[in-house]
């Protein structure tokens, strides 16, 4: 059995829901500075930023999961924001015309705002895509669909989980495609390995986050 305590000081892996968010300040801070760096600064998106320097859109106030990676001084390393389709997303709001239709359904959910910090390592993306896995896995989900940058494609397809695209555009801002992603056990420990993370301490980040160390269960 690893003990949490020594992984805590490589680093860490968390689920946090959006209200248990505030419990972790600095990951929360560094997250959404992090955000702003990469969507608004470097990739000038047509975003807005707080006078924090915080990256914050009207989805983070519906209730998302987070997956994040934190190094060992808490700071926000990568990150990744999830919701359920049958609620409001990203891709059905403003990307409908590269689907074709919404999609809605709760064995969907949306991925959205991957983010990788200036502490990010190579290993930092399949870690927060092993871990998207996790989450589907432990919330029955089939699929994640998402939006992406050729960018983010390109890390997506070198770490082994390029998504089946829906459709592409040219923007304003490059390429923008919606892609829909479904993992498979043999995806899962790919990225696992590439990660340099057991599916044994997966469990453990997991249990962690969720506070339930007998059942594993994030609260609606």
């Amino acid at each position: 059995m690893f003990d949490i305590s020594k992984i805590t000081v490589m680093f860490m892996i968390r689920f946090v829901t959006a209200e248990n968010l505030s419990t972790r300040p600095m990951l929360r801070a560094t997250m959404f500075r992090d955000r702003a760096d990469q969507f608004f600064h470097r990739l000038r998106w047509d975003i807005s930023i707080n006078e924090s320097g915080e990256e914050i859109d009207q989805y983070d106030a519906l209730g998302p999961i987070y997956v994040m990676a934190e190094t060992a001084l808490g700071r926000h390393e990568g990150s990744m924001r999830f919701l359920p389709t049958l609620g409001q997303t990203m891709v059905n709001d403003y990307f409908q015309d590269l689907t074709g239709q919404r999609i809605e359904s709760r064995f969907i959910w949306e991925c959205t705002r991957f983010c990788l910090g200036p502490h990010a390592t190579r290993q930092t993306a399949p870690k927060l895509l092993a871990a998207g896995g996790k989450l589907m896995e432990e919330r029955g989900v089939r699929n994640f669909v998402g939006v992406f940058d050729e960018h983010t494609e390109r890390v997506y397809r070198i770490v082994g989980a390029k998504p089946e695209l829906l459709g592409k555009k040219d923007t304003p801002y490059g390429v923008i495609g919606v892609g829909l992603w479904e993992f498979d056990d043999e995806t899962y420990d790919q990225l696992l390995r590439k990660a340099g993370i057991s599916a044994e301490m997966m469990d453990i980040f997991y249990r962690e986050s969720t506070g339930t160390p007998d059942q594993v269960a994030l609260s609606a």
